[in-house]
């Protein structure tokens, strides 16, 4: 399992690492995607869970929506949360968790990704999980997304996913994230699936490389580039959302480009391109470049059922 994304804050064009990054991303998520469908329907048969009514015909199945998650969907980095579990169950020393803990206290004061920060941690945490079984990973992370995730989701951001799947559109995590940690928070959200850092693994066990680079930067449009041709989706349809100026290769891919609580240099981009802006971080909203009237009510009254949910959960 890979921790992410680092790449420098350079503007570059995409690699070859990038690409085969992003399509190894792509093709993890449509597998992901696949075995969620076939739980579901397992589950349906079997009468163990109940069935959720089909999504009214009234979107686009051409189009999709593509989130970034850290400080997009969740509050900090996943990859944080995710160390902070692994200490928990004695994955790593004392040490290596202050260092985890500093990387996450200055990235939610910062509101902003470090290549050099982001890069010892994703070296720290192939060291970690190298030798581990893929298996043992994924029930781990079950867990951690219970004890330190869920309750970071941005309600606001959750809504406007709702709203996408609600109009009977797929709608994908798109991270430097594992691809394993990933997709579980894409299936805890209810969403189709998710494209991350893939590791590489021989016979379900983590060698500690990665499968190309991080899927960060470019590789992230790669991804989506590479996820929408598998899928029969016209990208000028599609929309993407992300807080760092770092994924503006990706929001430049689609037709609709979100800018979700971002950063400086992301809102100073979105401005000038008069791309949608929506703020979660404080009371106030954000100023808005173009966002539509009813998604803005969709998402206030989404973030407010969303908000209840998660107030629920954790009484």
């Amino acid at each position: 399992m890979a921790a992410l994304g680092w790449l420098t804050p350079r503007r570059r064009s995409a690699t070859a690492r990038s690409v085969l990054a992003g399509e190894a991303a792509a093709e993890a998520a449509r597998k992901s995607s696949q075995q969620f469908e076939a739980l579901d329907a397992l589950e349906a048969k079997d009468g163990t869970a109940p069935a959720e009514p089909e999504f009214p015909v009234a979107g686009d199945d051409r189009a999709a929506a593509f989130f970034d998650l850290d400080n997009t969907v969740m509050q900090g980095a996943a990859i944080f949360h995710f160390g902070r579990g692994l200490y928990k169950r004695k994955f790593f020393q004392r040490r290596e968790l202050a260092r985890f803990a500093w990387q996450q206290t200055w990235f939610r004061l910062a509101g902003v990704e470090d290549p050099d920060h982001m890069q010892d941690v994703r070296e720290s945490a192939l060291s970690i999980v190298k030798g581990h079984r893929v298996s043992e990973l994924m029930s781990i992370g079950e867990e951690i997304y219970d004890e330190y995730m869920a309750d970071r989701i941005w309600p606001g951001t959750r809504a406007l996913a709702q709203a996408h799947l609600d109009a009977g559109q797929k709608v994908w995590l798109v991270t430097a994230a594992p691809v394993e940690t990933a997709t579980i928070i894409a299936r805890r959200l209810g969403l189709t699936g998710a494209l991350g850092t893939v590791a590489e693994s021989v016979d379900g066990v983590y060698t500690g490389r990665l499968v190309g680079e991080p899927l960060h930067g470019p590789a992230k449009a790669e991804a989506v580039r590479a996820l929408a041709h598998a899928e029969g989706l016209e990208l000028t349809r599609c929309a993407a959302y992300s807080d760092s100026h770092n994924d503006i290769p990706m929001l430049s891919l689609v037709g609709h480009p979100y800018a979700i609580n971002p950063d400086t240099k992301l809102r100073k981009h979105a401005r000038a391109r008069e791309w949608r802006l929506r703020d979660y971080r404080t009371g106030r909203k954000a100023a808005k470049v173009g966002i539509p009237a009813a998604a803005g009510v969709g998402a206030i009254a989404g973030g407010t059922a969303a908000a209840v949910a998660l107030h629920r959960r954790r009484r």
